[in-house]
């Protein structure tokens, strides 16, 4: 996972499709999602350390 393309591949694995409308809102929902992940065991700490980085980049975009 090295872009934004890449957690969205990460978590079209578990089923989890996110579109809003609005990027902003989508990138905070992605964030929650992989922390949702994450607390539930299903993400390695690596990549959901990666995934925000990433989500967290294109926020400030």
């Amino acid at each position: 996972m090295k872009d934004f393309f890449g957690v969205l591949q990460l978590l079209k694995r578990f089923g989890i499709y996110v579109y809003t409308g609005d990027r902003k809102d989508d990138i905070a929902m992605l964030e929650s999602e992989v922390k949702d992940l994450y607390d539930n065991g299903l993400l390695m700490q690596e990549d959901y350390l990666q995934a925000v980085l990433i989500l967290r980049n294109e926020a400030s975009k």
